[in-house]
């Protein structure tokens, strides 16, 4: 039941005016409806129920906005590129992509903002600040937006439904991309190399293999990295940081790959069959390896003598044979005598 401390009322030219105040924080509302809203942040009461997930809400048009991840619809769109959008603060956030203005510039890799608070998140990328952090297994992000659907990882909360086939996802831009499979459409950002890209996020990381350039750099030892991503699994070298947990026997470890790996000895499952003996492997790169067994395919050439090798592995070993070859035939510095190899 909802309490309130006092009602208040004043006369004035323009009609009566009621003061309600909130018992618990002292905050006042000019009517009995805003006070009762309010007060549901401290009850943590959500009367808003979706139909979809189950999520509840404090306001009917929160709902109403939470319902269009399931439904698809955006209705604000920009008359400049025509992008749909949800939400009116993010169709807003969105229009100033279009100022030609951008004065606040990164000094580590060149980008321009708009807004100075967009240049503050963006610069945490390259610093490696996390000053949000998971409450169930301690990982950080530099922004919340990316701590709230990594929580989805621990929840299983899988809001964005495909409308075509049902299938489920975690995040809008993942639903989005899964919706061109059915559409057929596609749309390619092209290198100056020839190479396309359906995501133009992937072409920047790609053109910098050409620029040779590496923005994201690491505040311990220097080192730099093309991606984001890249900078901070690096970083967990140096700080030790083990977010990825197994769930069975309580392992953890630094990148989520290798996680998955591990799970696959509590499963035994082998996911990736070959198509030419049915043997079974456990990861993608394993299985690539054995089919060069069948296709008698050795990318791997030796620049010293041409010898073809199935694993980069197995040519490093190799080229360490002629690297000692070389240094036991070497002259010796004094006599200026060959020593023979054995």
């Amino acid at each position: 039941m909802l309490l309130i401390d006092f009602i208040s009322t004043s006369n004035s030219s323009l009609g009566e005016r009621v003061n309600c105040v909130c018992h618990q924080c002292g905050k006042t509302f000019t009517s009995l409806g805003g006070l009762k809203k309010h007060q549901m942040t401290h009850t943590g009461e959500k009367p808003f129920q979706c139909s979809e997930c189950g999520k509840g809400f404090t306001a009917q048009g929160n709902l109403k906005i939470h319902q269009r991840i399931h439904t698809g619809e955006k209705p604000y769109q920009c008359s400049q590129c025509q992008k749909s959008f949800s939400r009116l603060a993010h169709y807003k956030d969105h229009q100033q992509t279009h100022r030609e203005e951008k004065p606040y510039h990164c000094n580590d890799c060149g980008k321009s903002f708009s807004y100075f608070k967009s240049l503050k998140c963006h610069q945490m990328i390259h610093k490696g600040e996390n000053l949000h952090h998971c409450s169930v297994c301690g990982k950080g992000f530099a922004i919340r937006g990316n701590l709230k659907t990594h929580l989805q990882t621990h929840t299983k909360e899988k809001p964005h439904q495909c409308s075509e086939c049902g299938k489920r996802f975690s995040r809008a831009h993942d639903l989005k991309k899964h919706k061109l499979l059915h559409t057929g459409q596609k749309t390619y950002h092209i290198c100056q190399c020839g190479k396309s890209f359906t995501e133009l996020g992937n072409l920047r990381t790609h053109q910098r293999t050409h620029t040779g350039e590496k923005p994201f750099c690491c505040s311990f030892c220097g080192r730099t990295f093309l991606r984001a991503g890249d900078l901070k699994s690096h970083q967990r070298t140096h700080t030790g940081e083990k977010p990825f947990i197994c769930a069975i026997c309580g392992t953890s470890f630094a990148q989520s790959g290798n996680l998955k790996v591990h799970q696959i000895t509590h499963t035994k499952e082998r996911p990736y069959p070959c198509t030419v003996c049915d043997k079974g492997f456990t990861t993608p790169g394993s299985l690539k390896l054995h089919m060069r067994t069948h296709t008698g395919e050795r990318p791997f050439l030796c620049s010293a003598c041409g010898k073809g090798f199935t694993a980069s592995g197995q040519l490093k070993r190799h080229q360490e044979c002629h690297m000692r070859d070389t240094v036991q035939s070497s002259p010796s510095e004094d006599t200026g005598v060959a020593v023979a190899s054995k």
